[in-house]
């Protein structure tokens, strides 16, 4: 089953547990510090919470379509490539506390945009601590997003997409 995903980062990530977890009727599925996901059957979405700073305004972080496989990571990167769109792809990455692999795109306004899968955990004897000192997706804005999104850094039709930010 695929599903979207929504990434937004959060200034206060126990707050926003609290909201998304009464909206949605679940608990989260995985839990770390600085860190939240919720796996939501109906409607099938993927959210991801990543602490912010305090005080800020929750902010979109990324968008992302979470598939079964790697072989379907791989039909999506032909698929963009083909469409005329700059793909990065990047193989057994660690990214929000998972290992996957995954290929990037840009959006029109500067939107990334991920197409990924989740090979396996990572880290699962932090699930459930909150220590904010323990996380690898602060608040400093660069888990999973790719450094080409950084405002000097847009990419443009012919360049070459740069290396990862992720946590």
């Amino acid at each position: 089953m695929s599903r979207v995903q929504l990434a937004l980062r959060v200034p206060d990530l126990e707050a926003a547990v609290g909201f998304y977890s009464r909206l949605f009727d679940t608990a989260p599925a995985k839990r770390r510090p600085g860190y939240a996901n919720f796996a939501i059957t109906e409607p099938p979405l993927k959210l991801v919470l990543l602490e912010g700073t305090a005080g800020e305004q929750t902010r979109m972080d990324h968008l992302g379509v979470e598939v079964e496989s790697t072989d379907l990571v791989g039909a999506a990167t032909h698929r963009l490539a083909e469409a005329g769109l700059i793909t990065r792809t990047e193989a057994s990455t660690t990214c929000c506390y998972a290992v996957q692999d995954k290929v990037w795109v840009t959006g029109p306004g500067e939107e990334p945009w991920e197409v990924y899968t989740v090979l396996q955990d990572a880290q699962p004897e932090l699930e459930g601590l909150t220590a904010q000192e323990l996380s690898g997706v602060g608040g400093d804005g660069t888990c999973c997003t790719t450094s080409a999104t950084a405002e000097s850094e847009r990419p443009t039709a012919t360049s070459t997409p740069t290396a990862p930010a992720c946590c």
